[in-house]
């Protein structure tokens, strides 16, 4: 996996300088444009279409520094409909116009070219289920947060306080299937990224077979909205891990996603993640089950 994602990379080095095709990057990975996506974005640390942006200006500013080629060539050689849209763009990169750069010889930004290496990761085995599951339906109270890869996330913890426990208690007896209990499930706004902060739909409910009852939909109006999600039927990767929250259920994502999708035959699919925490023993410590909508590659 790790030398088709490198030759992903190669594609862009050649192609930069002009629309780079998803599509094709995906076919070269052997994967699904979606998960082309959150695989790099999880990866890298950046949503795609960023690091395509800086790589751009940053082989755009070497070419203005060079001097040897007006800035308005530069502009359409790298795509840009006109000299304007190409300063707003490297501006925005550098901090500086290219006219300045060009004059004042300022400091500029350089993203150097991703490629991806084995480390001495993994040694840790990780456990995990696939299951079958048919549809259901996720019924709870939801907002929009962004996505925190270490620490606290100060957003969830206030929406999950201003919720309230009589309110979850209400929804606690519609819960009839796995994951049991009062869960949160998480959904990307933007499918191209997994950056910090990027917004995710955020919704803590519980997952069940039953509709709504028309007693909580209409009280759940008035406070603050009990939201009614359908899920279609599908295939979920289950991983389960125990340990101080948050950092371990932050580590469950960040190790399904670099290190279990590049290792195994499935890839990520649209749909909500879905967290259980349960407590374990004494203390702050927990137990993780988190839930992921998967394919079989190929």
């Amino acid at each position: 996996m790790l030398d088709r994602l490198n030759e992903a990379m190669d594609h862009i080095e050649r192609h930069v300088a002009a629309d780079i095709d998803v599509e094709e990057l995906a076919r070269i990975a052997r994967t699904s444009p979606y998960h082309f996506r959150r695989m790099f974005s999880t990866l890298a640390g950046i949503p795609l279409s960023e690091y395509v942006r800086r790589r751009r200006l940053t082989l755009a500013a070497g070419e203005v520094l060079a001097e040897r080629r007006s800035l308005l060539d530069i502009a359409v050689t790298y795509g840009y409909g006109s000299g304007e849209a190409f300063a707003r763009a490297f501006r925005a990169v550098h901090g500086v116009g290219p006219a300045e750069a060009r004059r004042s010889g300022a400091v500029l930004t350089s993203q150097p070219r991703m490629t991806f290496h084995l480390t001495v990761e993994g040694s840790t085995p990780m456990e995990y289920r696939i299951v079958e599951k048919p549809e259901f339906r996720l019924l709870g109270y939801r907002t929009e947060v962004p996505i925190v890869h270490e620490g606290h996330n100060e957003a969830i913890a206030e929406f999950t306080a201003s919720i309230g426990t009589e309110r979850l208690a209400r929804l606690k007896p519609l819960s009839d299937q796995e994951p049991g209990g009062i869960v949160s499930a998480v959904e990307p706004l933007d499918d191209s990224s997994r950056a910090e902060g990027s917004p995710v739909d955020f919704l803590q409910g519980v997952v069940s077979s039953a509709a709504l009852p028309p007693e909580l939909a209409e009280r759940g109006v008035a406070e603050r909205g009990v939201a009614e999600r359908t899920v279609p039927a599908g295939t979920w990767a289950v991983f389960r891990a125990e340990g101080e929250p948050p950092e371990t259920a932050q580590h469950i994502w960040r190790d399904v996603h670099t290190q279990w999708f590049p290792s195994n035959p499935y890839r990520s699919v649209p749909g909500p993640e879905i967290l259980s925490a349960q407590p374990s023993g004494e203390g702050s410590w927990m137990s993780y089950e988190l839930w992921l909508p998967v394919a079989p590659t190929g």
